[in-house]
């Protein structure tokens, strides 16, 4: 089997690149990092060692990471407000939601006195970034499939007491189209579609041509080559991609503008992940395994 694939280098910092490994491989399987394991997957990747501890200490002092000890060597874990957050973060990009014409719509209506500016900014940097759409002050919109996610994450904020949900139909007449450009940035939105796509256009035809259509039988005739190779493709490929599922909270497609590459995105991201994560996943065990053993 062939083993040549190019790789795509989109601009990622450490920081992004290394809490996608710790919600791949640091939940199951690899448990706490060394940072030793840490700079061998990030070398991989084409960065150094001074890097990838510069982004460990900060990432540390963010509360992102929390140190603890392992058989007398130091080792990293995902914090729980961490592993909160990684936790909801699969429930969008692994099972995403896609709503239908004349399905139910969730408000989020807030109202936060001026004395509390800071939290009214946190407020709307927080919904924007769940997928809501901005229709007055201190009125968003989404589609409902997203409400119980939002709202654990409010409540992990602090932000909870502020924010009142409802869940209904939307019954104004009208070009919903027109509505939904006008509550949602959908330049932006397009402008991150594009740049997946620009990366990853031929991800599914180029490992569908390397290694066939079942993950099992890549998996069990990959050679230690072809699984580092899916691993410096996989992490970046999902680093970028993670950011979507959460600005598309799911906008049914008939209110979308025309030739809107979202589904395309969606199936080629799906695809690639379905046969190169087990490969992925391999070479990032063996990466645990040898630091374990040395």
């Amino acid at each position: 089997m062939p083993t040549v694939i190019a790789v795509p280098r989109p601009p990622l910092r450490h920081q992004q690149l290394i809490l996608t490994i710790y919600g791949l491989y640091g939940r199951r399987g690899g448990g706490p990092l060394p940072v030793s394991v840490l700079i061998d997957m990030l070398a991989d990747l084409g960065h150094d060692a001074p890097g990838v501890r510069s982004a460990v200490s900060r990432l540390k002092a963010k509360g992102v990471l929390n140190s603890v000890k392992s058989g007398g060597v130091a080792k990293y874990e995902l914090s729980p407000r961490s592993l909160e957050m990684v936790n909801e973060g699969d429930e969008r990009i692994f099972a995403p939601y896609r709503g239908s014409p004349g399905g139910q719509w969730v408000l989020a209506i807030f109202s936060v006195p001026e004395s509390m500016r800071d939290r009214r900014h946190q407020l709307r940097t927080e919904l924007t970034r769940l997928g809501f759409g901005s229709m007055a002050a201190g009125v968003w919109i989404a589609p409902a499939g997203v409400r119980e996610g939002a709202k654990r994450r409010l409540a992990s904020r602090g932000l909870a007491d502020y924010v009142e949900f409802f869940t209904g139909d939307y019954a104004a007449e009208g070009d919903m189209r027109e509505r939904v450009a006008q509550w949602w940035d959908l330049e932006a939105l397009g402008d991150q579609i594009r740049e997946f796509m620009d990366y990853y256009r031929n991800a599914l035809a180029d490992w569908s041509g390397l290694v066939g259509g079942d993950p099992e039988i890549a998996l069990a005739e990959s050679s230690p080559e072809l699984r580092r190779d899916a691993f410096r493709y996989y992490v970046p490929m999902l680093t970028l991609w993670r950011r979507l599922p959460y600005r598309d909270p799911g906008l049914p497609l008939e209110y979308l503008p025309e030739g809107w590459q979202g589904p395309e995105a969606r199936r080629i991201f799906f695809g690639t992940h379905d046969l190169i994560a087990p490969l992925a996943e391999a070479h990032a065990m063996s990466l645990v395994t040898k630091a374990e053993a040395a």
